[in-house]
């Protein structure tokens, strides 16, 4: 009797104690060579037709072969993409939520996703509100040798909390934050145009930053499309080089 209590007391005793084993995470992130989140401005200065051609951009890249080719090519084949919309401090509208993109399929799908997201526009410019929605996109599934933001706009911040900190927190993270700076070909009124600085200047000193970032710039939205493509091309390389800080796309 007495060895029998023995064992039960030894029994329940290594029941009670904490695995020794290893174990694996209960949600394991999918490592991927980039996640890369792409923030499109909707504010009001973006008419319909400038939206569509922004829309119609992303998905012309992602069924060019060169960025598929370059998304295979990397150390892991893969990368992980999701697309929202910005403008106002509070709106944000995350239309494909993430995706991997490891093949023209895989890339097809996302285009198809984009062409079917809903077209909806709003009034301010909040690039702050933009980065501080795409740090949050972060971790989610996914775990991206790098992060990068891209954000394309055609206007300067003018809602929610200061650019500097959004920025500040983001390159904390270690976010890489790229620039896609529209230049609209209609001239501001005088009165805004004297009190602020051109939009490309703006986005190179104020929005992009971290290891390797850069800013594209597209003169007019007629120039939209070859800029995109040649900016996630960039983008998604597995060893950036050490490119030019500006490059510029024309129509």
């Amino acid at each position: 009797m007495q060895r029998r209590a023995i064992l039960r007391h030894l029994s329940t005793s290594l029941l009670a104690m904490p695995a020794l084993l290893p174990s694996r995470p209960a949600h394991a992130l999918r490592p991927v060579d980039v996640e890369l989140v792409l923030a499109v401005d909707v504010s009001r200065s973006v008419d319909p037709e400038e939206q569509e051609l922004q829309f119609r951009g992303y998905a012309a890249a992602f069924r060019d072969s060169r960025l598929v080719e370059g998304i295979r090519n990397g150390p892991l084949g893969a990368i992980a993409v999701s697309f929202f919309t910005w403008s106002d401090w509070n709106m944000q509208e995350l239309l494909v939520p993430w995706m991997v993109i490891d093949g023209p399929s895989s890339a097809g799908r996302f285009s198809e996703a984009l062409e079917a997201a809903p077209r909806r526009a709003h009034l301010y410019t909040s690039i702050s509100g933009a980065i501080d929605y795409a740090s949050d996109l972060f971790g989610q599934g996914y775990e991206g040798t790098r992060q990068v933001v891209d954000i394309s706009g055609d206007g300067v911040n003018n809602s929610g909390r200061p650019l500097a900190q959004a920025r500040a927190d983001a390159l904390r993270q270690g976010i890489v934050l790229n620039g896609l700076a529209v230049l609209d070909r209609t001239p501001p009124p005088p009165q805004f145009a004297a009190l602020q600085p051109p939009l490309d200047d703006y986005y190179r000193d104020e929005v992009i930053g971290g290891p390797g970032a850069f800013l594209m710039v597209a003169e007019g939205f007629r120039a939209f499309d070859g800029a995109v493509r040649r900016k996630i091309i960039r983008e998604i390389a597995s060893h950036p080089g050490p490119g030019p800080l500006v490059e510029r796309a024309f129509a």
